[in-house]
């Protein structure tokens, strides 16, 4: 069995990358950065900190954020060896910041974003979101990333993670080929073939990051914690298809090991 090259990352973190289509990095990023990136984060939305009485939305959407303190949590150290062990040396494009943050309050109202899904990777142009595509060669994204820029416990809205969800997609996606499948066509009947995973909460101190595999199957929630949680959840973009005459990579080998087939993806 073909292995992925490795640095920070031990052998057995990347295994459970391979098998659980996670990892959870402490202290990815300095505290310090994420304090100075929630201070950005409250002035583009307009809030405070102290006026709690005008949190009137359970969720507050911010697009992509190209300040300082956001790509420098995006390029640490650790998140770049990190990039190479799970995507593969030079395989990646360097984040330019950060994105999408759904800030999400203290709210007893649904916020109404609470399904389970894949992150789409292509045809994203498309004003449908649900028609937006995923395929078995994950085009267009090498990893779904989650930083917390707030503590995240287990009241504070945390993302609920199907573990190992990622090897049922992954066979889902094989019959559908290059042009894949919509996120309307995974979710038709509720990502039943994951329903009997394991529910893991990404819970963490600021600064922490889930390096995830693309086709994890993962949902938001409501808050019913006491302050508000900052979290970013953009992609890690590839610089190119997977190409079959390098080594495969551990995105690579954890979607061969689902199909079982390992030299076609």
């Amino acid at each position: 069995m073909s292995q992925a090259s490795h640095s920070s990352l031990s052998r057995a973190q990347i295994a459970q990358f391979i098998e659980d289509g996670y990892i959870k990095l402490d202290g990815a990023f300095d505290g310090a950065l994420a304090s100075k990136g929630r201070d950005q984060l409250w002035n583009a939305m307009g809030l405070s900190p102290d006026a709690p009485e005008a949190w009137t939305q359970p969720v507050v959407r911010l697009r992509f954020m190209t300040g300082a303190p956001f790509v420098d949590a995006a390029n640490t150290p650790l998140l770049h060896a990190a990039y190479d062990a799970l995507v593969g040396e030079g395989r990646w494009l360097k984040p330019e910041g950060l994105g999408t943050f759904p800030v999400r309050f203290p709210s007893a109202n649904d916020p109404g974003d609470a399904g389970w899904h894949v992150d789409a990777s292509f045809s994203t142009e498309n004003p449908d979101f649900m028609q937006w595509r995923v395929n078995v060669k994950s085009s267009g994204r090498a990893l779904l990333m989650l930083f917390l820029f707030s503590d995240v416990g287990e009241s504070d809205a945390p993302t609920k993670i199907r573990k190992g969800s990622h090897r049922a997609i992954a066979r889902q996606l094989l019959p559908a080929g290059a042009g894949g499948l919509t996120l309307g066509e995974l979710a038709a009947d509720g990502f039943a073939s994951t329903s009997d995973c394991e529910e893991v909460l990404a819970t963490g101190e600021a600064g922490t990051v889930y390096l995830c595999h693309p086709f994890l199957v993962h949902s938001a929630q409501p808050h019913r914690g006491s302050k508000p949680r900052f979290m970013a959840q953009p992609p890690l973009l590839p610089k190119a298809e997977f190409d079959p005459s390098q080594p495969p990579s551990a995105v690579q080998i954890a979607i061969r090991r689902a199909i079982g087939m390992e030299r076609q993806v």
